[in-house]
């Protein structure tokens, strides 16, 4: 009987691959693609985006976890390793800048400020300064004099009203912008440095602003310039960054509003010392592949894309401080790993390379690096399918980004694309994020663009921000999996279409990707 029982185990767990995998309807569509099941999907995202991976944020133990666990799950796949030294790993080094806490201070009067509990520095340079204090108000009175002292302000509302939805809170964004227009005001008045007291709406953003501000600055040496104009040889081309660093600005602090009456007198002496520490930290690209079955196409790659980082343990927003990255970018991270399993199942004729790409938060770090050193020739690179933030919005609305000049560099990557919507998810596309007018900016701050800038073919699904996006309310409970679902498979059709295509998607003539 034991014998039997363990027979008829063994017999469905064989079987269940096969069963999976039923005839498709349209003859355009591999029978593959009913791998990718929704269950999958969201067992998956509830790991990635658990409370135990603690948010994913980059040069942590979080993000190491994080890219530990998407390795392993390759492996069960049956991905091949296509990081460095046979492993499924492709390291490297973030160059981080931040405020040294230890040696950096601020005194008025007898007082030492306490710095990221008082006071916040709003740059990331070093400052060296004395002066005597002055109450400025708000800068309305033009005869007060600020030249050569340290003015203390009150904070001027930003003259554009800051926008309902974005990056973090509401409250953070207000603050950021109220900071820009009260420094801007007595800059141009000459004075040494600006302390500018939170209004009501600013001081409850106190913490997040300290948080993020005491992170400091991130960058990868040798990867791709993220914003300056490059010069690109073809691909594999040489790239270089240029323009020089811009003037320095006069430093601005931010100081909590209970703060401002025994501040407000003025006439004290003042000094501002704040030092800079830099150096390295880890993060990592996370890579597989499954080769292709044409011996003439299976040195040409698809290349698949997410950023398995977010923004870690952070300040708390009604109580919750993880702030965990369903969407951004568990919800692709997870598609990926569902492609690849349909890929499994039945491989295409060009090999498809996956790659989670590290820091992406901090500044499309992993892919600046990846796309400057590359695990296959960059050349072999036939196109780029690069997804951030597919699970949430309108069931029927997404977007595909890379569409439309300027952005669009490859018209028949494009047209594949539309083709494979028309068979999956059927999605009105939404083209205004795609324009280089939409106020997000939102082709330039995904894993693509590092690519688009050196030619390679290269494309962005998104279902766009939501109010939840970067902030602790970005949980896997709010995902809309039948969403995700469709959005998975259209991006995994897209890749079907060009890993099986006779011809590699062409570049645009004359494309020039601007900002």
């Amino acid at each position: 009987m034991r014998q039997t029982l363990r027979r008829l185990a063994l017999l469905s767990f064989v079987a269940a691959p096969i069963a999976h995998a039923q005839p498709s309807k349209s003859p355009s569509i591999p029978a593959a693609m009913s791998v990718i099941t929704e269950a999958d999907l969201k067992r998956d995202l509830y790991k990635m985006a658990g409370l135990e991976m603690r948010g994913r944020e980059a040069g942590t133990n979080d993000e190491m976890r994080a890219s530990m666990w998407l390795a392993d799950e390759m492996r069960k796949i049956g991905l091949a390793p296509a990081g460095t030294d046979g492993s499924y790993f492709q390291w490297w080094n973030m160059k981080r800048t931040r405020v040294s806490t230890v040696s950096s201070a601020i005194k008025i009067g007898a007082r030492t400020m306490m710095l990221w509990t008082e006071i916040v520095p709003n740059g990331n340079g070093a400052v060296d300064v004395s002066g005597t204090t002055v109450w400025a108000g708000d800068g309305s009175d033009s005869t007060i004099d600020v030249r050569g002292k340290i003015a203390i302000a009150s904070m001027i509302a930003p003259a554009t009203p800051v926008r309902a939805e974005g990056t973090y809170s509401f409250e953070y964004r207000y603050a950021t912008a109220a900071v820009q227009a009260t420094n801007a005001r007595f800059a141009r008045r000459g004075a040494l440095a600006v302390i500018i007291v939170a209004d009501s709406t600013a001081n409850i953003a106190f913490d997040g602003v300290a948080a993020i501000r005491a992170r400091g600055a991130y960058d990868v040496e040798g990867g791709i310039p993220r914003f300056a104009p490059v010069t690109a040889a073809g691909r594999g081309g040489r790239a270089d960054g240029a323009g020089g660093p811009p003037a320095a600005p006069t430093p601005s602090f931010l100081m909590r509003q209970s703060q401002l009456s025994s501040l407000r007198a003025g006439n004290e002496p003042a000094s501002v010392k704040i030092n800079i520490e830099v150096f390295d930290a880890p993060s990592v690209n996370v890579v597989g592949v499954i080769k292709g079955t044409d011996p003439k196409l299976r040195d040409e790659y698809v290349l698949y894309s997410s950023h398995q980082d977010h923004d870690g343990v952070r300040f708390a927003i009604n109580g919750d401080s993880t702030w965990s990255g369903a969407d951004d970018n568990g919800s692709v991270s997870v598609a990926l790993l569902a492609i690849a399993r349909a890929f499994k199942k039945q491989p295409s004729k060009r090999s498809v390379l996956f790659v989670y790409h590290g820091a992406e938060e901090r500044g499309l770090l992993g892919s600046r690096w990846h796309a400057a050193h590359p695990v296959v020739p960059l050349a072999s690179i036939v196109a780029v399918l690069n997804g951030d933030m597919i699970g949430r919005n309108n069931p029927d609305s997404a977007s595909l980004l890379g569409i439309q000049p300027p952005h669009r560099n490859s018209s028949e990557l494009v047209e594949m694309a539309l083709k494979a919507n028309n068979l999956t998810g059927k999605f009105k596309l939404d083209s205004l994020w795609d324009r280089p007018t939409h106020p997000e900016g939102w082709y330039f701050r995904s894993d693509h663009v590092p690519y688009a800038r050196l030619n390679v073919p290269a494309i962005e699904y998104s279902t766009n921000l939501h109010a939840d996006y970067h902030t602790p309310r970005d949980k896997p409970a709010a995902i809309n999996y039948p969403k995700l679902t469709r959005m998975t498979q259209w991006m995994y059709l897209t890749g079907w279409f060009v890993a099986n295509n006779p011809k590699r998607p062409a570049i645009d003539q004359g494309f020039q990707l601007e900002r």
